[in-house]
């Protein structure tokens, strides 16, 4: 693991100390980093909330844009966002992690402000490009900040911690957003959308407090008996195989790309599902949505505890797979019942897709930090974004096009994809642990 650099450097403070282990358990809410963190991300997650509540109403109504070319340019931009991921992450490992999210936030805070602006269609596609590609370059080095801040022994239950932060933060700024929509004045929606990009440069102040790793330009052979080292350890003969080649660590990643379309299932396939399918009320799908936040916040910290070590990251992340695939079982029944009956299946889709999103990201976040070399966090972590970043472009057209229009079919077919994933995930990522370069 990477520490922070020393007191003397001029680019980070000094470390603090880190929460005992030795029978005490740690109090992550008390620890200085992961309160910077907290406040960093609630700051982002507020804004985001914000956008979330007032982007589509402010493309088509305020600018004008038909909901097709909004989809046409959404669709581009998520493209745009699968190629992001991977350099920011080998920028974090060159120049420290820090120090690129903030050109980072420096960036999104002016390409969001843009989209107050956006006056002509081309200029929109490129600012939604633009939005995109940070947003996922953004998760890519925040991960490897979080590996170079946070500590193995303690890291994924602090994840867990700032996750329920960064939730209640999306849910903060939702509320804010539908006071914007209640009000529905031009005015509003624009200085929402700035408010949003100005949440990006506060984020600055709390990030500044937070310790990261000096950049590591040399990789140190560490396999000879006794992790001896001398002088011709370093340099261009000894370097291992990168991220874009390690095949064990990329089947680790397209498993977990598969389970994370777990968010799509939620946002657009159930909703489409509802609304076209079953005979539960409309005004549901804003209570789906609200219910999935709140067990977020409620659960991520609890299901993030004891899964620090790999064996434990994999049993979790097949546990909330399989969890994943019960819920699209559960989905498909709502179809052709009564309201109350349809409704009370969704609510329990919607309870079930949950548990598996908090279990299995806890030990995702294990899974993607321990069989990475530490001395490329930011490498691998932007490659497994970059997974991420696939199911979330491609994602919504295979729910709409290869799922919901074959109704329970598609959704028995769609939960068997999930359940085969976090089977294979266990004696995967065993493999991949095998395999781990050398430190």
């Amino acid at each position: 693991m990477s520490t922070a650099p020393p007191a003397s450097s001029p680019l980070s403070p000094p470390a603090p100390p880190r929460p005992r282990l030795d029978g005490e358990k740690p109090r992550l809410a008390a620890d200085p980093v992961v309160r910077s963190l907290g406040v960093l991300i609630f700051v982002n997650a507020t804004g985001n909330g914000l956008f979330l509540a007032v982007s589509t109403i402010w493309f088509t109504r305020g600018l004008g844009y038909s909901t097709g070319r909004v989809g046409l340019a959404l669709t581009l931009a998520g493209l745009c966002g699968v190629l992001a991921a991977y350099p920011a992450g080998r920028a974090a490992d060159r120049y420290g992690a820090r120090r690129v999210l903030a050109v980072l936030h420096v960036f999104q805070a002016a390409a969001m402000a843009g989209f107050a602006f956006a006056g002509t269609y081309p200029a929109f596609i490129l600012l939604a490009c633009a939005v995109t590609a940070g947003s996922r370059a953004n998760a890519a080095v925040r991960s490897t900040l979080y590996a170079h801040s946070l500590p193995a022994a303690t890291r994924t239950p602090a994840l867990g911690l700032l996750r329920a932060v960064n939730n209640a933060g999306i849910g903060a700024g939702a509320a804010l957003g539908a006071g914007v929509t209640a009000f529905g004045h031009h005015g509003a929606y624009q200085a929402a959308i700035l408010a949003n990009a100005l949440t990006f440069l506060l984020a600055l102040l709390p990030l500044r407090a937070v310790p990261t790793a000096p950049p590591i330009t040399e990789k140190p052979v560490t396999d000879r008996p006794g992790g001896s080292r001398h002088p011709g350890d370093f340099g261009p003969t000894t370097r291992r195989p990168g991220a874009l080649r390690d095949r064990p660590y990329l089947a680790v990643t397209a498993l977990n790309a598969i389970v994370n379309m777990l968010y799509v299932v939620l946002e657009v396939a159930l909703p489409l599902w509802l609304v076209g399918h079953t005979s539960a009320p409309a005004p549901l799908v804003g209570v789906l949505l609200v219910l999935n936040t709140v067990l977020v916040v409620a659960l991520q910290v609890r299901a993030s505890r004891g899964v620090s070590e790999l064996p434990a990251a994999a049993q979790a992340f097949r546990l909330g797979g399989l969890l994943t695939a019960l819920a699209c079982v559960t989905a498909a029944a709502a179809a052709h019942r009564a309201p109350a009956v349809a409704t009370v299946i969704l609510l329990t889709a919607v309870l079930l897709l949950t548990l598996g999103e908090v279990t299995s990201q806890a030990g995702s976040w294990t899974l993607g930090y321990a069989l990475a070399p530490d001395h490329a966090q930011g490498a691998y972590q932007g490659v497994f974004q970059t997974g991420i970043s696939v199911t979330q472009a491609l994602g919504p057209v295979v729910v709409t096009a290869l799922v919901l229009p074959h109704g329970t079919a598609g959704w028995l077919a769609l939960g068997a994809v999930f359940g085969a994933a976090a089977l294979a995930l266990p004696p995967t990522a065993r493999r991949a642990a095998r395999h781990r370069p050398a430190c």
